[in-house]
């Protein structure tokens, strides 16, 4: 039997909007561990990475030499003790399951996954995440993991930043509507495999997410999958920070999860951006564990 292993990773450094750090307490109480056992996995629950409140810190306090990043210091801190807390549960045989928190957690579970094998990783998001410091028009690291975790331009020499057995030929973006200019050249030019909401539309959430699976797969130990809950229209997940109009459904978004599950090479997972202040309900965190659910096998019959 599977075993999962939930690791809560509650920071909001990363955001533009306070709340997404109670994002790991909403999908807890949405019922992530009773959906897990509908699925047929055994979960364990490793609790939640102190995170200091950002009230308490400077965002300004490690800037890069070039350009901006809030928080920066505080994000390696939290990112370097996930990326440890997902290398030991892999060793220990198990999956680990991360529960943000803002997105730029995906730094630390993507090293941790990648730190002693190969990995492809799926990006079901709304957005590319592959800004850096120098592009980036806000500073909020939750729209650079990708680029950090690929060590793309600024993130070179980042070594805490960095996923050395992720490469750029395994990363497949999903849903994409909201891309920054800089972030669309950088597809481009680096060839990634990225899939709109439009070619979604064209032909099929089923073959666009078969392909991508493909992609991330080829050649490696494993895929870690990175969900953010804004990939969704809103009126599925109303309760995102930086939510964009023309999402998936709620049955395209089970259709691709499912899909994860069947590819049978599923290592690594975090479930981001839910801010339950922007909730309705509890709603968004309560779609999280029904997702989380299906990428781990559950299925109506």
């Amino acid at each position: 039997m599977t075993t999962v292993r939930i690791i809560g990773a509650p920071t909001d450094y990363g955001a533009n909007r306070r709340g997404v750090d109670m994002g790991p307490s909403a999908i807890r109480y949405g019922g992530l561990a009773d959906q897990l056992a509908g699925a047929g996995v055994e979960t364990v629950d490793g609790g939640d990475l102190l995170v200091p409140r950002a009230e308490e810190r400077d965002p300004d306090a490690d800037a890069p030499s070039e350009g901006k990043a809030k928080f920066l210091r505080e994000t390696e801190d939290v990112c370097r003790r996930l990326g440890d807390e997902v290398a030991a549960t892999l060793a220990d045989g198990e999956v680990p399951l991360a529960l943000g928190g803002d997105h730029s957690i995906a730094i630390g579970s993507l090293a941790g996954s990648a730190r002693d094998a190969e990995i492809g990783a799926v990006w079901f998001d709304a957005h590319a995440d592959l800004n850096t410091p120098a592009t980036t028009p806000s500073g909020n690291v939750h729209g650079m993991p990708l680029a950090a975790a690929l060590g793309i331009d600024e993130f070179a020499d980042t070594e805490w930043a960095n996923a050395p057995g992720l490469s750029p030929e395994n990363v497949a973006l999903v849903g994409l509507r909201s891309v920054d200019g800089a972030e669309a050249e950088l597809i481009k030019e680096r060839g990634f495999a990225a899939y709109t909401m439009s070619d979604i539309d064209e032909r099929g959430i089923t073959e666009v997410t078969e392909e991508a699976l493909s992609v991330a797969a080829d050649g490696v130990d494993g895929i870690h999958v990175s969900l953010d809950l804004d990939w969704l229209d809103p009126n599925a997940a109303p309760g995102v920070g930086t939510p964009v109009r023309g999402g998936v459904t709620y049955r395209e978004a089970h259709s691709a999860m499912e899909i994860v599950d069947e590819t049978d090479a599923l290592r690594s997972m975090e479930i981001v951006e839910v801010n339950p202040t922007l909730d309705q309900h509890n709603e968004t965190a309560e779609l999280a564990t029904e997702l989380a659910a299906s990428a781990f096998g559950k299925r109506v019959l």
